[in-house]
């Protein structure tokens, strides 16, 4: 069992910055790819960025603009998303999800079988 945790959502003044992590537990990531999403209040979940495996292959959302960097440490099991330049239409819920042993990325949410349960995003005008 996969158990993920994301930690270092809360409340920052447009144009700022944070950092999201997501450690993994109950087993390490082995092979699997990593993603973040988000979901606003009144709108569906959407794909954020997505890691491979390996961290050599990354994939964003056009929303993202160069703003935001996923990376990762495997030796740590844990998966970051770096949020710079907020705007208040990134107030959201994020989610991390795991691949189980499949490396790619992905930006389907159904191709993710594990997910966390979402850290608050907050970013005032």
């Amino acid at each position: 069992q996969v158990q993920l945790v994301e930690s270092g959502g809360g409340l920052v003044q447009a144009g700022g910055s944070l950092r999201l992590s997501c450690a993994a537990s109950g087993r390490t990531f082995s092979n699997d790819g990593m993603g973040w999403f988000r979901q606003a209040p009144g709108k569906e979940r959407e794909f954020v960025a997505s890691i491979s495996w390996s961290g050599g292959s990354t994939y964003y959302a056009a929303f993202v603009k160069g703003r935001f960097t996923i990376s990762r440490d495997n030796g740590k099991n844990t998966v970051y998303l770096q949020m710079n330049s907020l705007k208040p239409e990134d107030t959201a819920v994020y989610y991390c999800a795991a691949r189980y042993g499949r490396a790619t990325t992905s930006s389907q949410a159904h191709e993710f079988d594990y997910w966390g349960q979402g850290t608050q995003v907050t970013v005032s005008s």
